[in-house]
């Protein structure tokens, strides 16, 4: 199994298995066919593009933002904050602890202003972050979308729920930072 159909799987199905009846959906950098093939899998409407698309949106018009290879700051954030519907999640790249702590927890942080849940996830090599105003990635996980899902080499709904579980010395230093 290839790390990038981890990153293509878990990028797509953790915020899609999560919230509850995402309508449209924006995928934010770059993406393959592969991570295409996987949104295939929802019913929700999927735009694919550049940064440029969140000025072109509604307000309160998007469900679900996926950014694929973006590095988030405060301007992008006002403009997520604009689009995102009242129950609206966002997921993301961001640093491992391991390898840049003090990122994680700066990704945290920014996204922690304005979401309920913050909350670091890991997969393969990788690690992103959920933010979300309304729904928790373990607790609200929608069990008839997770479990019905088919053709995935990585992702299921038990490592969805383990994707969210870190050693414990660094749960303690994320403690306060991850909205959990």
């Amino acid at each position: 199994m290839r790390d990038s159909q981890a990153y293509n799987e878990m990028m797509v199905h953790t915020p899609l298995c999560t919230h509850k009846e995402a309508n449209k959906v924006l995928v934010i950098g770059s993406n393959s066919k592969d991570l295409e093939k996987e949104a295939s899998k929802h019913t929700a409407n999927f735009e694919f593009g550049d940064l440029s698309i969140l000025t072109s949106k509604n307000e309160k018009d998007i469900d679900v933002i996926i950014f694929t290879d973006v590095q988030l700051d405060e301007m992008i954030l006002a403009n997520i904050e604009r689009v995102l519907c009242d129950d609206g999640l966002i997921t993301f790249s961001s640093a491992s602890f391991s390898k840049d702590e003090e990122r994680l927890k700066k990704d945290l942080e920014l996204v922690g202003s304005k979401f309920w849940i913050a909350m670091p996830f890991k997969f393969g090599h990788e690690t992103s972050i959920l933010a979300s105003k309304k729904y928790h990635p373990t607790a609200d996980i929608v069990l008839q979308r997770s479990d019905l899902l088919v053709d995935l080499e990585y992702y299921s709904t038990e490592i969805q729920h383990a994707s969210f579980v870190f050693p414990a010395a660094q749960h303690k230093a994320l403690t306060g930072i991850a909205k959990r």
